[in-house]
């Protein structure tokens, strides 16, 4: 089977957007992700809603470059979550040709959370933007089942639910589970690897995510059986954190690295 893939921002944290557009379309990838809001305070971002210079030297990279932008990061369900304030947000992903935005849970309130879903799918409707629903176990969507259960709630076209191989190990969630999903719910997924011993704390989870993933095939993730139970027509994000790695021999080599183990573990091939 062959698959199209996108260069996750985390696998090349320090890469600006108009050259992660070249790098991803030089390396083989159809498509790459973007951060415009950090993932933790004062963590890394582009700031593509403040910079204008910024959105347009990478919007002419992207028709310079021939690539496209999967996914754009990372809107929080916060306990204050106001859609309306979301709005540049989701022009700016219609700028870039974005498919979908990644959603993340930061509310306790489960009623509430799930109403704030529901709102930012209607709002981000007519913008053609997928918004889709990332289970990490340190979030208030911990696990593949609260995910569906706020997903099934909602019921929007264009809600969907996010896979992260990682977090699909460190939460504990059965391959069952995942081809137990609605097809539709499935936009992307993404693939890295990493030891079946997870670390001992939260923050260490968190920083292991975020900076200390290892390449597909190199570690416990039985990732092939993952992703044979989604939609084998869905693009497949490689989301290989790895901060050591990346400053030993750069964000290109890097990249190329995780494309060829991806490919190595889903096709079989280097192709």
């Amino acid at each position: 089977m062959n698959r199209t893939y996108s260069l996750s921002y985390l696998t090349a944290p320090d890469c600006a957007p108009p050259d992660l557009a070249h790098l991803a379309a030089d390396l083989g990838y159809a498509y790459f992700g973007l951060r415009v809001r950090p993932a933790a305070k004062n963590g890394p971002y582009w700031p593509l809603l403040e910079d204008a210079s910024l959105l347009a030297s990478t919007v002419a990279a992207i028709k310079a470059a021939g690539t496209k932008v999967l996914d754009v990061e990372i809107l929080w369900l916060t306990p204050d979550f106001d859609p309306s304030a979301h709005v540049p947000m989701l022009e700016v992903c219609a700028t870039v040709g974005a498919r979908s935005i990644l959603v993340g849970g930061a509310d306790p309130d489960v009623g509430r959370q799930t109403a704030s879903f529901a709102a930012i799918c209607a709002a981000a409707r007519p913008f053609g933007l997928a918004m889709d629903l990332e289970f990490m176990p340190w979030t208030s969507v911990p696990d593949v089942a609260t995910a569906a259960r706020i997903v099934a709630a909602v019921d929007q076209s264009n809600g969907g639910l996010l896979v992260d191989a990682l977090h699909f190990m460190r939460s504990g969630a059965s391959l069952e589970a995942i081809r137990a999903l609605p097809r539709n719910w499935f936009h992307y997924a993404q693939i890295c690897d990493g030891p079946a011993e997870p670390p001992p704390t939260i923050e260490g989870m968190i920083h292991a995510a975020r900076f200390d993933r290892q390449l597909p095939g190199d570690g416990d993730v039985p990732l092939r059986e993952l992703f044979d139970a989604m939609p084998g027509d869905i693009p497949v994000s490689v989301e290989v954190a790895s901060a050591k790695i990346i400053a030993e021999i750069g964000h290109r080599e890097w990249a190329r690295r995780a494309l060829g183990a991806s490919r190595r573990v889903l096709e079989g091939s280097d192709a």
